[in-house]
Formats: C-alpha cells, sequence, structure tokens
C-alpha cells in the first residue's frame, strides 16, 4: 500500500511540475536564438532626445513616428536646439503600378509602392539619408468601390505603420 501511495505522489508531483519546466525550457531555447519581440527598440543614448521635424508636420506618418519615439522612452522636442539630433522625414510618397486588367480594361490589381526618404543629423555634421520602399498588393473591383476604398485606406496606414517601425529600427542600429 504505501509503495502504492509513494508512486501515485511522485506522479502527481511530475504532473505538476512538468507545465513550468516546459515553459522555463521553451523560453531559454526561444532567447538564446536571439529571438525577440519586435516594438521595443534599444536607441542609442545620443538618440534619447530628438527632434523630429518633417514637410507634412500633420501627416500620418509623423505623427505615428513620433508616437512610437514616445513609446520607447525617447523625449521628442517641440523646437529645434543646436546639440540635439534632429530625425527630418524628407518625404513619403505613395505609388501604384499595374499589375493586371480585367478583360474589359480595367485595372483588376495594383502594387502599391510607400517610398519613404528620411534624415537623421547630428549637431556639427553632415546628415546621414536613409531611403525604403514598402510594397503591396491592391486588388481593385470596381462593383464594390466603397469597401475598396476603405481596404485601401487600411493598407495605407499599415504600410505608414510599417514605415514608422522601420525608421525606428534603423535608428536602432545608428551608433555614434
Amino acid at each position: 500500500m504505501f509503495s502504492y501511495l509513494t508512486a501515485r505522489l511522485k506522479a502527481k508531483l511530475t504532473a505538476h511540475y512538468k507545465a513550468p519546466l516546459i515553459a522555463v525550457l521553451v523560453t531559454s531555447l526561444i532567447s538564446s536564438c536571439g529571438f525577440q519581440l519586435r516594438g521595443d527598440y534599444l536607441l542609442d543614448d545620443d538618440l534619447q532626445t530628438l527632434y523630429v521635424s518633417s514637410s507634412d508636420t500633420h501627416g500620418e506618418l509623423t505623427r505615428l513616428l513620433k508616437l512610437h519615439l514616445v513609446r520607447n522612452q525617447v523625449k521628442v522636442l517641440k523646437h529645434a536646439k543646436q546639440d540635439i539630433p534632429e530625425l527630418r522625414i524628407m518625404s513619403d510618397k505613395l505609388d501604384r503600378r499595374t499589375l493586371s486588367v480585367f478583360p474589359n480594361g480595367q485595372v483588376a490589381e495594383y502594387e502599391l509602392i510607400y517610398a519613404v526618404h528620411y534624415q537623421l543629423k547630428f549637431s556639427e555634421q553632415a546628415p546621414q539619408n536613409y531611403r525604403f520602399e514598402l510594397y503591396r498588393d491592391y486588388q481593385d473591383d470596381p462593383n464594390l468601390a466603397l469597401a475598396k476604398s476603405r481596404e485601401l485606406s487600411l493598407l495605407l496606414s499599415e504600410m505608414r505603420q510599417s514605415a514608422a517601425d522601420k525608421i525606428l529600427r534603423d535608428m536602432a542600429r545608428v551608433h555614434r
């Protein structure tokens, strides 16, 4: 009887510790391979206070970028100062290219191209220029104009969000 109870107790203890042990094992494997969640960027100490400027000061990309910076504990200044780095969004432009056409000649599918050009300038140094493009496919249907208009708007918002993330990832690689 005693051996039955110890075997049963041992089985319960093993089952009780199995889940936490597996969680610790999986966590250590993921962290050892270099995996990390996106959204938290380790910016250089020189970039902890920043002035953000843009030709479109109230544009969505500028707003999203400032929001991302504040979420990452970066102090965003309202006015430029001599010794503070400046992030300047030179341009953000959306183009589209035809990918396919309906038999009647109307465009069926576009490739949206969102191009961003920005500069990072440290005091008394030449500005560092950066450019990148994001691509998305968009299927158009003239019979569903209202729904497709909303879909396009959501797609553009997603592209601007991705652009703001990319700018922060690029800034995380900058070291003075």
